[in-house]
């Protein structure tokens, strides 16, 4: 009988976990279609403007980088919306501006005859589309996951919200390469057209939930709140973005095999943590579970730095990674703690920013390094941004402290 008893208690608290994780994975489903939308044409662009349409590799690459300066610009907007006319709101018109740059892909595909110049254009402005696309889809859709759950569930949502982009970036990319091998570039904006549509619909079936009520702040003061957890983020996540970027070039320059397999040890072991220790952040904090994850993160770095093999090289991608899956909703947690409930779209849109920021100039600024010192010199680099990151949390952890007291 004291079995049965325990059974029957135990049983609606595993079934409400059940039952919050699908409703998040409701939400963080929107993310999922944005970031797919992003990763499909993202290993397609590069070849077809510099192969296909005949420019340079540079102005190939600002094609892709036009995207990232779009969503940072427009995060701030994302946040507005989401405060100001629902999160709902911010997804509905974030799918369909995804939707518009598939559109938009496709009229590439029809006026490839025509001037090369026509067809550049065209794609800046997919690209624009989808850089704005991305920032307001995600951010409203945290939010609205956020608001939809409870603030208790803060932690899970912005969590499963990232295993959401990484996911859907590691299948699109593979996947778009496929599509236009077999098909060409107008399947690819297809795609989108079809994905983002369907998200439209199911977007407005959801119930909206209420815009909470209250004198926002403005967007400067918002800003500086959450500007020193943005910048920790920022740092942190260059050793990722350092080593997606120039993995493999790292590897080649080495004669060494087995590059993407590096990748995929970072990935799993980055999802892996996020399932596994999730719930380690309403436990402990987020300023401690940062602490932890950074100084995982940079010794993940350090071995990668000195790796002399490319089974060091996979171990110490594997470290980095798991070090890395916490950092941002432990930042992210804090970051929006410090700032009312009616301006919480702005702060994660201007938190979530700060990550844009560091996958635009890190390829820049560790490929001017890696021309002067050689490849080993960007894990250098990642490096100390990790540990000036771990320094910047530990210093906000301690202002709370003395602010609790």
């Amino acid at each position: 009988m004291e079995n049965t008893a325990i059974d029957s208690t135990s049983a609606p608290t595993q079934d409400a976990s059940q039952g919050n994780t699908w409703l998040i994975l409701s939400f963080t489903s929107f993310t999922f279609v944005c970031y797919l939308s992003i990763g499909l044409p993202l290993a397609v662009l590069p070849p077809y403007v510099h192969l296909g349409l005949g420019y340079s590799a540079a102005l190939a690459g600002l094609v892709i980088s036009v995207q990232y300066i779009a969503t940072f610009v427009s995060r701030p907007l994302a946040g507005r919306i989401s405060d100001h006319h629902g999160a709902k709101v911010s997804v509905l018109w974030g799918m369909g501006a995804c939707a518009l740059s598939g559109a938009l892909l496709l009229v590439v595909v029809m006026v490839h005859r025509g001037p090369p110049w026509l067809s550049l254009l065209i794609l800046l402005a997919s690209r624009l589309a989808l850089g704005t696309g991305e920032s307001l889809g995600s951010t409203g859709a945290t939010l609205w996951g956020i608001t939809a759950t409870g603030h208790e569930h803060m932690a899970k949502v912005i969590s499963y919200n990232g295993i959401s982009t990484y996911g859907a970036l590691a299948l699109g990319a593979p996947l778009g390469v496929v599509m236009e091998q077999r098909w060409g570039l107008g399947a690819i904006g297809l795609l989108t057209m079809v994905i983002c549509g369907a998200s439209v619909l199911a977007a407005s079936a959801k119930a909206p939930v209420p815009v909470v009520p209250g004198k926002h702040l403005p967007f400067r003061d918002v800003a500086l709140r959450v500007t020193p957890h943005g910048m920790g983020l920022a740092l942190g996540g260059v050793g990722y973005s350092v080593l997606a970027t120039f993995v493999t070039l790292f590897y080649a320059s080495r004669h060494w095999d087995g590059a993407a397999l590096c990748l995929t040890s970072f990935g799993v072991a980055f999802i892996l943590a996020r399932l596994a220790f999730i719930q380690t952040i309403n436990r402990f904090g987020g300023y401690p579970v940062g602490i932890t994850c950074l100084t995982i993160e940079s010794l993940g770095v350090l071995l990668m730095w000195q790796a002399q093999s490319p089974w060091a090289a996979f171990a110490a991608a594997g470290i980095t990674g798991f070090g890395f899956a916490l950092v941002f909703p432990a930042l992210g947690v804090e970051a929006v703690k410090g700032v009312p409930e009616f301006n919480r779209g702005t702060a994660l849109g201007v938190y979530t920013g700060f990550s844009d920021v560091s996958f635009f100039l890190v390829g820049p600024t560790a490929g001017t390094l890696i021309s002067i010192f050689g490849y080993r010199s960007a894990f250098l680099f990642s490096l100390l941004c990790v540990v000036a990151s771990l320094v910047i949390v530990v210093v906000l952890a301690r202002l709370s402290i003395r602010a609790g007291e």
